[in-house]
């Protein structure tokens, strides 16, 4: 078998390549359909997933909730310039609102892209009026998603 190594010093092999793409595809599934896949026993399969869990591979597992049927049709993107001094009362504050759904910290004439969902624009244009004592907004509404956020897969190879 090909062996990869990562940062996390942690050699993963096809098994474990062929758990954590079942675990991606359905977190659901069961320690005994699982262990069909890999032709090992349910308990080495679940040995393998907790030391893909302490190795910091598997963070975590989620349900994917549609934010369309909680009424949050309007999804944007938010560039935001924050300077480092500010920085120290932008973050609490960002972390803090349920509306933002990520905020990273990037390069180029802003300092922050935040990705929030919003009900209508009206409730966005107050989101922006509130960042704007931060910095210089520039805000881009989403129309469609060719491609959803996915999660990583390690490639094979």
């Amino acid at each position: 078998m090909k062996k990869t190594e990562y940062q996390t010093a942690q050699v993963i092999d096809e098994v474990d390549l062929q758990i954590l793409e079942a675990l991606k595809e359905n977190a659901r599934i069961s320690l005994k359909s699982l262990a069909e896949k890999t032709y090992l026993s349910s308990t080495a399969v679940g040995a393998r997933i907790e030391k893909l869990e302490r190795a910091g591979i598997i963070e975590g597992y989620h349900a994917k909730i549609n934010p369309r049927a909680f009424g949050m049709g309007i999804k944007a993107y938010i560039h935001l310039v924050v300077e480092p001094i500010q920085k120290q009362n932008f973050y609490p504050y960002i972390r803090s609102l349920e509306n933002v759904i990520a905020c990273d910290c990037v390069t180029g004439d802003y300092s922050m892209l935040i990705e929030v969902l919003f009900a209508s624009t009206e409730e966005l244009d107050d989101f922006i009026n509130e960042l704007q004592h931060f910095g210089k907004t520039k805000t881009q509404i989403v129309f469609s998603s060719p491609v959803e956020h996915r999660e990583f897969f390690p490639k094979n190879g």
